[in-house]
């Protein structure tokens, strides 16, 4: 199983939509916040798309939950946006607050920054923002592959 992480779109609805369009065979999206605003309007262009999202720290009345626990296939993912973390500081709460909750992949966004790790039996991934990325590459989302044999993770440009 196939799923897609994006983050960070700030505005920018059309670089959501094309992430879908060039994932749409995949069945689950997960967004990890600021702004929900076009994370909704995604959900009612892909009804029939498994999409689910936290709001950041930019979603200033937001209705999505900050933090979510989803199972897929055997795996259990943290997502969370990542500010309530302090994940510009380290990502040593994050990593508690995942592993504490028996989650073995970590979601999140905040940094626009790509990362992906692999420590302790946990995996780590920031997307990127799909919109305004901070690291001086294009703007970029996320997947993660489930499958029998194992997990893996990987940024990718949009």
């Amino acid at each position: 199983m196939r799923v897609i992480i994006m983050s960070d779109s700030h505005g920018n609805l059309q670089n959501l939509k094309k992430c879908v369009e060039k994932n749409i065979k995949s069945e689950i999206f997960l967004f990890a916040g600021d702004c929900e605003a076009e994370i909704l309007s995604l959900c009612e262009m892909y009804p029939y798309k498994d999409i689910r999202a936290v709001s950041g720290n930019n979603d200033f009345r937001p209705v999505l939950p900050q933090d979510l626990y989803i199972d897929v296939d055997g795996a259990k993912i943290f997502l969370t946006h990542g500010h309530r973390y302090h994940v510009y500081s380290g990502l040593e709460t994050l990593c508690y607050k995942a592993v504490s909750t028996g989650c073995n992949i970590a979601v999140f966004g905040h940094t626009h920054s790509r990362f992906m790790s692999y420590e302790d039996g946990l995996y780590l991934i920031n997307p990127g923002s799909i919109a305004r990325p901070r690291d001086g590459k294009p703007p970029s989302y996320g997947y993660i592959d489930i499958t029998a044999a194992g997990i893996v993770v990987n940024v990718v440009d949009l």
